[in-house]
């Protein structure tokens, strides 16, 4: 990726017009306290400069934030079944409401698209920060907001996020809980469906999963990767069940492609739990409206997005913010977890 441009400050727009900070302010503010030519000055020097105060003339002054930016990697169509995500944007909102301020949302295709799009909110300052999800192995975004000096929160675990400040959940702690409490029913065969395997969590959660599997002794369990979606985690379960070493329970990545694996099992001739047991993730309405209801790994999501959003004001603020750890997801569990067959 080419050098990004220096981003042009308010300092340097003072000093092309040969006057302080306080008067650019005053000026873009449309406040007393400047005469006509010296404001004409000022504006005269942003346009040369290119720098565009549209979103940003107030919090110049007053350190206030206007929006913050939020981009996500995820079909329209899913991001609006899936509960995980509004759960965290709510989250969100709630705080960026004491504050006054906005959220800017995105969904883009691929994380080049995404990095394209932050230097372009940071360029036009339609955003004092970002909230970054979905983190990869080497995710790019890491270097190129260094270079832009964009402030940013990542939400992921600190091995995959690169020193930005971040805030995470115990994947692998919450999966090797979920497997253990299957193995205590005396499961044997459990199963996994994930999501894609390109993504850093799925890969802690991956690893976490056979390495409980043979701590505990159990066969070794089968994994399928799949994106998030109903159609594509029932598919999964459905080759799952197809296959000669048929588990007696399996673990989703989320609460969707749970659902979509007990309606396999039934159209399979299963009972749920009788037959086969299921826990998803990330705790929903959905998990309570299912017969028989859905055991869940359960996280106050609506908190988790709460505490991303604070952590950022912090981060823009320019306050000494350290990366910190949200509750573990802990296990809830419901109708559709049992004992398997004899």
């Amino acid at each position: 990726m080419s050098a990004s441009p220096t981003r042009v400050t308010i300092k340097d727009v003072a000093a092309r017009a040969g006057v302080s900070k306080g008067a650019v302010s005053l000026a873009f503010n449309d406040k007393p306290g400047v005469s006509q030519a010296t404001r004409a000055r000022i504006f005269t020097a942003a346009r040369e400069l290119g720098w565009e105060p549209n979103l940003s003339a107030r919090s110049l002054s007053n350190q206030r934030v206007d929006a913050v930016g939020l981009a996500v990697c995820r079909p329209a169509r899913l991001l609006g079944l899936e509960p995980f995500y509004m759960e965290f944007i709510s989250g969100i909102e709630s705080v960026l409401t004491e504050h006054s301020c906005s959220l800017l949302l995105r969904l883009v295709r691929d994380l080049d698209e995404e990095v394209a799009l932050q230097e372009s909110w940071w360029r036009a300052r339609r955003v004092s920060g970002s909230i970054l999800v979905d983190f990869h192995q080497d995710d790019p975004r890491v270097p190129a907001l260094r270079e832009l000096g964009l402030p940013a929160v990542a939400v992921g675990h600190p091995s995959l996020t690169g020193g930005l400040t971040s805030v995470w959940t115990d994947d692998a702690t919450a999966v090797t809980q979920a497997v253990r409490y299957l193995a205590a029913l005396g499961h044997r065969r459990i199963a996994r469906v994930g999501g894609p395997a390109a993504l850093g969590h799925s890969g802690i959660r991956a690893a976490a999963f056979d390495s409980v599997m043979t701590e505990l002794g159990l066969e070794e369990g089968q994994q399928a990767t799949t994106g998030f979606e109903g159609e594509e985690g029932g598919r999964a379960t459905r080759n799952l069940l197809l296959s000669a070493r048929r588990p007696t329970a399996i673990v989703y990545d989320n609460d969707i492609m749970a659902v979509a694996g007990a309606a396999v099992a039934a159209e399979m001739g299963l009972s749920v739990p009788d037959d086969l047991s299921l826990l998803a993730w990330d705790d929903s309405q959905l998990c309570r409206l299912t017969h028989p209801t859905l055991s869940a790994m359960s996280h106050d999501i609506h908190g988790f997005g709460a505490e991303v959003a604070r952590t950022l004001f912090a981060v823009i603020a320019g306050d000494d913010v350290a990366s910190h750890q949200v509750p573990t997801p802990a296990l809830t569990p419901r109708g559709s977890t049992a004992p398997p067959p004899a």
